[in-house]
């Protein structure tokens, strides 16, 4: 069970990467549709494996952007790449 839980981790961080990639984009661009969109890939599998702090960022970040306010999301966004790479260290051992 816990290599599964392992390699579930594993996957979540590779994705985790691609859709921060994009949330960080859609940032850039003022795009909020696509931060809301990146958001909510994000906050959706970090709740299937219980990570609920990841949960909770991602969840205000996607309720920012689907509101049309992208002021503090970059620094959430970087918070959030900060705690990925920790849970990628730990889930290496």
């Amino acid at each position: 069970m816990k290599i599964e839980y392992l390699e579930l981790i594993e996957i979540f961080v590779e994705t985790g990467i691609s859709d921060l990639d994009k949330l960080q984009s859609a940032v850039g661009e003022g795009d909020t549709e696509k931060a809301a969109n990146a958001a909510h890939s994000l906050k959706g599998a970090a709740t299937h494996l219980g990570l609920m702090e990841f949960h909770e960022v991602t969840k205000e970040i996607e309720e920012k952007a689907r509101n049309d306010r992208m002021e503090g999301i970059a620094e959430s966004a970087q918070a959030l790449k900060k705690k990925l790479e920790e849970i990628a260290e730990l889930a290496r051992g």
